[in-house]
C-alpha cells in the first residue's frame, strides 16, 4: 500500500474520480459523504473501477514508473455532516479510527465537498451554508487531523477551489450575507476563503520540521450537479447550461492525483493551481492580513479560540 489518502465530497463529481483514480494507484482510500445510500454505491463503483481498470489514469494520463495498480482496493466510507461543526468532528473521529487501524498516519486529504444554495440557508449554528460547508468544514476538519497528517513522511492538503474567488472579497461587515444574500456572492466569497486558507495554513508550516504541504486547486469548469442539489430559477439554469461546456470530473482528477503525489509538487505549499500548473490568484487571495483575519474568524467559529494547536 502506498499510503493513505481521505477524500471528502467522494460519492460524487471531483471527488468520486479523485478517489477511483488513488484506489487504483494503489493508496488506502477513505472517503466521506452525507448520504448512506450514495456512499454505498460510491464504495461499489471505486471497487468496480479499480477491478475494471476504469478510472481516471487508465491509458496514459498519468505515467509513473513507480506506479501501483491495484485491483483490489483498500476502501472505506466515513458518513457525515460537514455544515455544522459537531459533524465535523464526529468525521474526524471516525476517520481517525480507521486511520488507526494502520498506525494513524494520513498521506493526502482531498477537501472537494461544497454545495451551492439559491437561498439563504443556515446551518444549525446560524452559519451561512456555502460559507459553513465550502469553507469551515476544510479548515476544521484539517485541524482535527493535523496529528495524523503531522505522522506521515510527507502529508498533502488539497482544497478545491474555483476560478470564482476572481473579482470578489471577503464581506467584513457581513461574513453570513444576512442582510445581502446572493447566491453566487456566497459561493465565490467561500471559493476566496479556500486559496486564503491555503496561504495562512502554508505560512504557519514554515515554522515545522517537517511540513504540511497545502494547495489550492482550481478545477475548472466541470460538469458536475454541485449547482443542481440546493438550487433553483435562473441559478439552476445558469448551471445547468454550465455544465454543458464543462470538462469530465476525470480531468480534473488527473490534476489533483499529479499534485497529491508527484515529487515536482513538493515544496510548493500555498500556492494555486491550475491544470495542474501553478497560476496567480486573484490580488485579495494573496494578501497575508486578509488571510490571517480569516484564520482568526475560522478559528472563533470553529470554537478553536485559545486552543492549543499542532501549528504552535
Amino acid at each position: 500500500m502506498r499510503g493513505t489518502a481521505v477524500l471528502t465530497g467522494a460519492t460524487s463529481g471531483i471527488g468520486l474520480s479523485s478517489a477511483k483514480a488513488l484506489a487504483w494507484l494503489g493508496f488506502r482510500v477513505i472517503g466521506v459523504g452525507r448520504n448512506p445510500e450514495r456512499v454505498r454505491e460510491a464504495e461499489r463503483q471505486i471497487r468496480a473501477a479499480c477491478r475494471e481498470g476504469d478510472t481516471p489514469l487508465s491509458g496514459d494520463n498519468i505515467a509513473a514508473d513507480n506506479q501501483v495498480l491495484s485491483p483490489e482496493p483498500d476502501v472505506s466510507f466515513v458518513t457525515g455532516d460537514l455544515s455544522t461543526t459537531d459533524g465535523v468532528r464526529r468525521i474526524a473521529a471516525g476517520i481517525r479510527d480507521l486511520l488507526a487501524q494502520t498506525g494513524g498516519t494520513l498521506d493526502i486529504l482531498v477537501l472537494a465537498a461544497g454545495t451551492v444554495s439559491t437561498w439563504h440557508t443556515t446551518t444549525a449554528e446560524a452559519y451561512e451554508l456555502q460559507f459553513a460547508v465550502n469553507h469551515l468544514a476544510p479548515f476544521l476538519l484539517t485541524h482535527e487531523l493535523l496529528p495524523c497528517l503531522r505522522a506521515a513522511e510527507s502529508a498533502r492538503v488539497l482544497v478545491v477551489s474555483s476560478r470564482s474567488h476572481y473579482h470578489t472579497r471577503i464581506r467584513w461587515e457581513d461574513v453570513m450575507m444576512r442582510r445581502r444574500y446572493h447566491c453566487l456572492a456566497a459561493y465565490k466569497q467561500s471559493k476566496l476563503c479556500n486559496v486564503l486558507f491555503a496561504l495562512e495554513f502554508a505560512r504557519r508550516e514554515q515554522t515545522q520540521s517537517r511540513p504540511i504541504q497545502m494547495y489550492a486547486v482550481d478545477p475548472g469548469l466541470v460538469a458536475t450537479e454541485i449547482g443542481l442539489k440546493g438550487t433553483a430559477g435562473i441559478e439552476r439554469l445558469v448551471w445547468r447550461l454550465r455544465m454543458r461546456a464543462g470538462t469530465h470530473p476525470e480531468v480534473p482528477a488527473q490534476e489533483i492525483v499529479r499534485i497529491a503525489t508527484e515529487p515536482a509538487y513538493e515544496g510548493q505549499s500555498g500556492k494555486y493551481w491550475f491544470r495542474a500548473r501553478e497560476k496567480i490568484p486573484s490580488r485579495v487571495a494573496r494578501d497575508p492580513e486578509q488571510a490571517a483575519r480569516l484564520w482568526r474568524l475560522s478559528e472563533q467559529l470553529c470554537g478553536l479560540t485559545g486552543e492549543k494547536t499542532t501549528h504552535e
